[in-house]
């Protein structure tokens, strides 16, 4: 799973440019830098501009200032948002719960003839096909809600589910593969709905980390959607299958598209670089009105005095307005940038591939190391979930114990990524980048070792580990991205991380033929390959990122050290 995560949608430092004589710099300069602060979602080339041209200006001009809209409505939109977001962001994650009822429900029997394996393998398939797509949808999504907003996006997001959930209702009924189509649907309209949210934490600018880590959270706890029915379907005794539970969730695509159309914003809100511009925007918006400001004082007639204290009047009234949104005094925001700039300086790697383009950057080392070990480890985490029952079925050979360790890990994927959260923001904001990347590869190789070993202890420790190693590995390489490849080509260079690690998830195809057929439905030679390959990948990424970081040090150390001597 690995839709992206982040944690503040603008950041507060300036973009390291050559040749930059001071850190601070004029009232010009600091608005040109806040404009820089801006993220798009949008991957696509040609999507972020670092000055305002005429079609950033028609984007602001489609954006809406917070200030502007009612708190109780603002307070009302997150809620709603989150809600949708626990209900249909990633449940598509939640599969290992909703495998079993699949199965006891017949789904390709007609298909195999009564054959488990070819059963598995096709439910599998049917996995893989969603959470590739879910990748692979953050490139269109990201292009449609820079250029038509987030009500465009949620109803889309409402249209797919709603098709999902049809096609997976009469999916037995239907001449073709409905259960592969219905999920790949469910899996599409999930990251229109959670990616558009985003926006909303430009609702509340003071909150927006708040806002952000709910959101995040609800995508982490909507996995739970299908355990939470597998409970159901349990108790009712089987009466209450695929059919009715697929029918009744039509009602959250529904609701979706009616509070897509009446409460929730057209446009997205403007970012605080955005307001920040208004702000700094001259209280005239007419440059001849300016002129005659200037030049014919002695000739303003009563209407035209009055129309430029109306502007000024308008003008001031929301300045104040944003700067009681925004809630910061001078010397709290100058605080905030030096946090900022200690926590980037901190990380080793900060602005290293920043002035490069987005092609170069994705030729470079830095870009090929940290897709390969996404790559690996999207796999690894994909293929897990996929099949976390069979492989405990094997190691211990008890259904039953199986069947156990399969429930504690369909409670504890969303419970992980809820709990994490905090911790994740205070270890990356805390911790160099060096660091972190050693973290993952210790953890990820830790977790290799435990799927192995056949004792139940193993199993356990394995699973809380892994609940806790995914929302963890996936924030750090968005955080990873945004350090060193920077904000104003992040939709492109993360979006391109994504896709590819997505797309390449298809191999989980060739390591269930492995797993089933190859070794006999043996899972630890499989684990084994994905352990080594996972830390061979890992050991080349944090060798190449300790090079270049104590390189970068030394060279900032003697930058620093001539500035303090002065040059002669």
């Amino acid at each position: 799973m690995s839709l992206q995560r982040v944690g503040s949608l603008e950041t507060f430092v300036n973009v390291p440019t050559e040749g930059r004589r001071s850190r601070r710099g004029s009232v010009s300069s600091i608005a040109a830098s806040e404009r820089a602060r801006k993220l798009t979602f949008n991957p696509l080339p040609e999507s972020w501009n670092p000055v305002f041209d005429d079609e950033e200006e028609d984007h602001l001009a489609q954006s809406r200032g917070a200030f502007e809209v009612p708190q109780w409505k603002r307070i009302l939109q997150v809620v709603v948002m989150v809600i949708f977001c626990l209900f249909s962001a990633g449940i598509v994650f939640g599969y290992a719960a909703l495998k079993p009822v699949l199965k006891e429900e017949g789904a390709y029997q007609d298909i195999c003839n009564g054959g488990d394996t070819c059963v598995e393998i096709h439910l599998n398939l049917m996995f893989t096909v969603a959470a590739v797509a879910t990748n692979v949808a953050a490139l269109p999504v990201g292009a449609i809600l820079d250029h038509y907003g987030p009500r465009v996006c949620g109803i889309i997001g409402a249209v797919f589910l709603s098709i999902g959930a049809l096609l997976m209702s009469f999916a037995k009924s239907l001449p073709f593969d409905a259960f592969l189509f219905g999920y790949l649907f469910l899996a599409l309209g999930g990251p229109f709905t959670y990616i558009s949210s985003f926006q909303l934490s430009n609702a509340f600018p003071r909150h927006s980390g708040l806002i952000l880590a709910l959101l995040t959270g609800a995508f982490d706890a909507s996995s739970a959607l299908f355990l939470v029915y597998r409970i159901i379907y349990e108790k009712t005794d089987g009466s209450f299958g695929h059919h009715k539970f697929f029918l009744a969730y039509l009602v959250v695509p529904v609701a979706i598209l009616i509070f897509q159309l009446t409460l929730l914003p057209k446009q997205s809100y403007k970012t605080v670089g955005e307001m920040i511009e208004e702000i700094e925007a001259p209280a005239f918006v007419d440059d001849s009105t300016a002129a005659n400001v200037a030049d014919a004082d002695d000739q303003v007639d009563e209407q035209t005095a009055l129309l430029r204290e109306e502007q000024r009047e308008h003008h001031e009234s929301v300045v104040h307005d944003i700067e009681e949104l925004l809630g910061s005094s001078k010397a709290d925001k100058d605080k905030q940038a030096q946090r900022e700039e200690a926590r980037n300086e901190r990380s080793g790697v900060w602005g290293v591939m920043h002035n490069r383009t987005a092609w170069e950057q994705i030729r470079s080392p830095w870009f090929v190391l940290i897709c390969l070990f996404t790559v690996v480890q999207m796999t690894r985490i994909n293929y897990f979930v996929a099949t976390i029952r069979p492989q405990y079925e094997a190691i211990f050979g008890d259904t039953a114990k199986a069947i156990e360790i399969n429930n504690f890990f369909d409670l504890a994927l969303p419970l992980g990524g809820i709990i994490s959260i905090p911790f994740i923001g205070i270890i990356l904001d805390h911790t160099s980048t060096i660091a972190v990347l050693a973290t993952l590869v210790i953890v990820a190789t830790t977790i290799g070792i435990l799927g192995v070993l056949p004792y139940t202890w193993a199993a356990y420790a394995n699973i809380i580990l892994f609940v806790l190693y995914r929302p963890f590995y996936y924030t750090a390489v968005s955080d990873y991205s945004a350090k060193v490849f920077g904000f104003r080509t992040f939709g492109k260079v993360y979006g391109t991380i994504i896709c590819l690690s997505g797309l390449l998830n298809f191999s989980q195809s060739g390591l269930d033929f492995l797993f089933h057929k190859t070794f006999k439905g043996d899972p630890v030679p499989v684990n084994l390959l994905l352990l080594a390959l996972g830390l061979v990948v890992g050991i080349c990424l944090v060798g190449y990122v300790g090079v270049k970081t104590r390189r970068l040090t030394r060279k900032r150390e003697a930058s620093a050290y001539m500035s303090g001597h002065g040059e002669y």
